[in-house]
Order: structure tokens, then sequence, then C-alpha cells
């Protein structure tokens, strides 16, 4: 029986061509439109692989249709949209896409840092509404990044390359992690390890970067951003749903947190009735960490790849970590 893959989303017919020597391709024909659940489901029945987004859930419905399904590619590095236990017990190898996107994630969480800090789209948008008048000594008036402290919550391949950025901005880095680096590392990136409380506490900003799991849920809570210094800023550019964002709204309102910048949420795509969207100390972008042509090209030849080192009979580079072997 031939092997068949199915795509979750359209992508350019040139990154899916060498899957077409191996198996028959289908692809979800929307670009913009996830694709429905219950199609998912029905994919799931004829489909030896699945080349999926971090929108598409891939839970026990899918994945109790799919007798045949053995591999998940997830176009992401994030993979909190697939059910892994079950999947586990399935025998469903699961992928990801590492390393292609650290830079421009750590591209967009620094630009983030700074957008926050000056307060960048308040000050554009008097400009746009002809708010814009006589210069005043303190019209849109920012807090400067060179020099303060920087608190990365998640020290992994991002986290590290964010902290590359700060150095260049003079910036005192602090880290939390699960793991703590090694001396070399620490004295590469000149980041100081602390304990969660005093990152959060002791930070001018505090960047969440740390992956989303069950156990993390609202980790930054109401009393973690009170315990916060005031005046500082709070940047997320991992995942939604470590952030209790209802708190964060009432902390920003208090006027304790100076500013924050969000990449992602816990409900994604953000409702127009969000509270946080009717702040102006806030700056809100669309899950674009990986948003550039270059980064989302490569993730798709990752996610590809191991498709083909799986139809091929081969362990693809990239399985989760809880699927590599010690």
């Amino acid at each position: 029986m031939a092997k068949c893959v199915f795509i979750t989303r359209r992508l350019p017919e040139g990154l899916i061509e060498p899957l077409r020597e191996w198996a028959e391709v289908k692809m979800w024909p929307e670009e913009r439109t996830p694709v429905p659940s219950d199609v998912l489901v029905e994919a799931a029945k004829e489909a030896d692989a699945m080349l999926t987004l971090i929108t598409d859930r891939i839970d026990e419905a899918v994945l109790s249709s799919g007798e045949r399904l053995r591999l998940i590619a997830n176009m992401a590095v994030g993979y909190n949209n697939i059910d892994v236990a079950l999947a586990k017990t399935k025998g469903v190898l699961i992928t990801h896409t590492p390393d292609v996107l650290t830079e421009t994630t750590a591209d967009l969480a620094f630009a983030l840092i700074l957008a926050a800090a000056r307060r960048l789209p308040a000050a554009s948008k008097a400009l746009y509404e002809g708010r814009w008048g006589p210069w005043s000594p303190f019209d849109y008036v920012g807090r400067d990044v060179y020099g303060s402290t920087l608190g990365i919550w998640g020290m992994g391949r991002i986290g590290k390359a964010v902290a590359s950025r700060a150095r260049g901005f003079a910036m005192n880095i602090l880290y939390h992690n699960r793991r703590r680096l090694d001396p070399q590392e620490e004295a590469r990136y000149g980041a100081t390890y602390v304990d969660f409380k005093t990152l959060f506490s002791t930070s001018d900003v505090v960047l969440v970067l740390v992956p989303y799991d069950a156990s993390l849920h609202h980790a930054v809570d109401r009393n973690v951003l009170q315990s916060m210094k005031k005046d500082s800023i709070l940047v997320v550019a991992s995942r939604g749903g470590l952030v209790d964002e209802k708190a964060l709204y009432d902390v920003l309102t208090s006027g304790h947190l100076y500013a924050a910048g969000l990449d992602v949420f816990e409900q994604e795509p953000l409702p127009l009735d969000h509270p946080l969207l009717q702040l102006e100390q806030v700056v809100l972008t669309p899950h674009i960490g990986s948003a550039t042509i270059q980064t989302r090209m490569a993730m798709g030849a990752r996610a590809v790849h191991n498709i083909i080192q799986f139809l091929k009979g081969t362990s693809p580079q990239d399985l989760i970590p809880e699927l590599r072997l010690p």
C-alpha cells in the first residue's frame, strides 16, 4: 500500500515537492483557514504521516482514528498542541523544528523589549491620529533599556540568543532555568543564575521564554506580577497560558508595571474584546516570533525532511525530547 502524507495547511509547492517522490501527498487547500477538526479526523484515517501546525489539535479523536498514523511532524518548536502521552502509547513519533527559528524569534523578543520600553505603539498612534503637537520635554517618554537588568526565564537556545543581543546594550543579565548552565556558558553570555522569585523581583525587564507545560499554567500569577519591581516590564515570547492575563491587566492598570509586550496568548487569535487591547502601555503582536520568509521556509523544509527520513525507514533527526533515546 502506498504511503500517504496529509498536510494541514497549504504550503508552497517547492517545499512539498520532495515528498511526492516518497508518498501520496494530500493537503488542506487553505493557507489562512485552519483545517476543521472533523476533516482532520477523517484525514488521519488514511495518513501514515501528518505535517501539522501549532493551531492543529492532535488529540484523542485524531490519534484514535489514525490506525496507520506513525508520524506527526509539527512545523514549530513547541508541540503543546499534541497529546504527547497518548501518541507515545499508540507508537506515533513526533518531530518539531528546533534551531531554525532561534535567531528570528530572538529578534522579535528583543524588538518587543525595545517597543514596550519606549512605548512605540502609543507614540506612533499619536502621530497617526494628529495628536503630535509642539515639542514638550516629557511627551512620549519611555524607559532606558541600555544598562538595565534583563531577567530571562528559559535560557534555552532562544534565551541565549537574546542574551547575546542584550550584551550589546550593556544589560545585566539574570536567568532562571530548570537546568543551570555550566560556568563556561554563564561566562559566555554574561548571565547570572538566580531563583524564580529573585528573577522577577529584581529585574527591570523580565522575558518569558519557557515552553508551555500544564504544570506551569499561570505560573506568572498576580502574586508574581506584584512582586516585580515598580515600573518594570514583562515580555512574553514563548507560549500563551504561562501568564494570568487578567492579573496582568489589573497590575498594569494599577500603575505597578510600566509596560508589557506579548506575542503569545492563552486564546489565539486574541478576541477583539480582550482587555489588554485597551491599554496603550502594552505591545501586542499576533504570534509572529518566527515570521520571516527565510525562517518559515526553513521550518517547512525541516518538517518535510523529518517526514522523508521516516518514509525511508530511518529515525527522524528532530524527535521531540520525550522520544529521544537517553
